[in-house]
């Protein structure tokens, strides 16, 4: 079987991919989730002339007539307006928030004005509706000011609920079961038998999957056992899960029992096997309405592979966007080998340089069993398949972590 390159991969991948329905939370819910419709304004705001200082709410032609004193004649703290009408000659004590009294137009800060009991002496003219907020300075009511695609975050929150939103609508979190696969794996904490290892890619997966917005399931380890495998696929249907994400047992050893098991539960395979390094036998299908992604065993292969094709079909399913990540592009720090036919995604650390481009220095090793060079990884360059050596201050593109 001929690999299949990347691209066309994420395409059938997305193909069909709708954005999930949605649902409406409370506000003090919503903070990184993913805006479903557009949010209008319940209210102007603000919704009368407002005083932007604490000072003195005056009439501009007093002064400008060179009325230098003034009669205090009430007092307007936030949320208690001056009920009064201010005349020729009178001002109100007022307060950052509160209404601009009837009859005023300006205000003079405090610290320009003297006072005696009830009167106060202007020692400096503010121009005409100095620190007055007009009503709907900052919107109307009725504006649209928050559409998708968007992630929630805290200036649209703090937006929101001054537009008097108590809840808003959001797309469905995904429900993402992950499940590991192999004799091999024990639990982090356990102790491993003498041919045992610590599984680890379910935990990165997990947590890509809640940076992503969507709700990680997790339905353990799966032994090479058939029965047992198909017990946990079964699981991931009945928990209704959008996306099925099975770690391992999709090669082509004996031992690789999870596609033949997908199988016969029913799943359309999409592709297997990838143009890619790390993580070439990534495999895609559909089994009823749950999406299928199997990864590789290997931790990094699993981690990349999740970063390039879990994070896009999430973004779709959220109404996003669906980028792996930001790509931009980096001076090379060392030198590059000729690639193969492969689409090559190398570890490197990254720095600013001196004019500000980012520079990004290859690991020697490349193991895709080496956890420890990704967690130091700033970025992944991108080699297309034959593409040609590289040497120090070529510039190539990379995907930043």
């Amino acid at each position: 079987m001929s690999l299949m390159p990347v691209s066309e991969a994420m395409d059938k991948l997305l193909s069909g991919v709708e954005t999930l329905e949605s649902e409406l939370i409370p506000l003090d819910k919503a903070n990184g989730r993913f805006l479903a419709a557009p949010l209008a304004s319940r209210r102007t705001q603000p919704p009368f002339a407002a005083s932007a200082m604490d000072g003195y709410a005056i009439r501009h032609d007093d002064v400008a007539r060179n009325a230098r004193e003034l009669d205090v004649v009430g007092e307007a703290p936030a949320g208690h307006g001056f009920e009064g009408v201010v005349s020729a000659g009178q001002t109100v004590r007022i307060f950052t928030g509160a209404p601009l009294p009837e009859g005023t137009d300006t205000i003079l800060i405090q610290e320009d004005a003297d006072r005696t009991e009830n009167r106060i002496t202007v020692r400096e003219v503010p121009a005409h509706g100095a620190y007055v907020r007009p009503a709907g300075l900052d919107f109307s009511e009725g504006e649209t000011l928050l559409t998708p695609p968007l992630r929630i975050g805290y200036r649209q929150l703090a937006l929101a609920a001054a537009m008097n939103h108590a809840e808003i609508p959001v797309v469905r979190q995904p429900r993402v079961a992950i499940l590991a696969t192999g004799d091999e794996l024990v639990r982090p904490g356990a102790e491993p038998g003498p041919d045992q290892i610590i599984a680890s890619n379910h935990a990165g997966i997990a947590a890509l999957v809640e940076d992503c917005g969507g709700l990680p399931l997790d339905l353990g380890i799966s032994p090479d056992d058939p029965e047992q495998l198909a017990m946990h696929v079964r699981k991931a249907i009945t928990e209704e899960a959008d996306i099925l994400v099975t770690l391992g047992g999709a090669s082509v050893g004996d031992h690789d029992l999870v596609q033949d098991v997908l199988g016969q539960e029913g799943m359309d395979l999409a592709f297997w096997r990838i143009a890619m390094r790390p993580g070439k036998p990534l495999m895609a299908g559909r089994l009823g309405k749950t999406r299928v992604l199997g990864l590789p065993g290997n931790p990094v292969s699993s981690l990349v592979c999740g970063l390039l094709f879990l994070k896009p079909l999430m973004a779709r399913m959220l109404g996003q966007r669906p980028e792996a990540t930001d790509v931009r592009h980096a001076v090379l720090e060392g030198n590059l080998p000729e690639n193969d036919r492969r689409q090559d995604y190398v570890r490197a650390t990254v720095r600013i340089g001196e004019d500000e481009q980012l520079v990004v220095t290859p690991f020697a090793k490349q193991d895709s069993s080496m956890l420890h060079l990704l967690a130091r990884s700033g970025a992944l360059i991108v080699r297309p398949p034959h593409a040609p050596a590289e040497n120090a201050g070529a510039s190539v593109p990379v995907l930043v972590l």
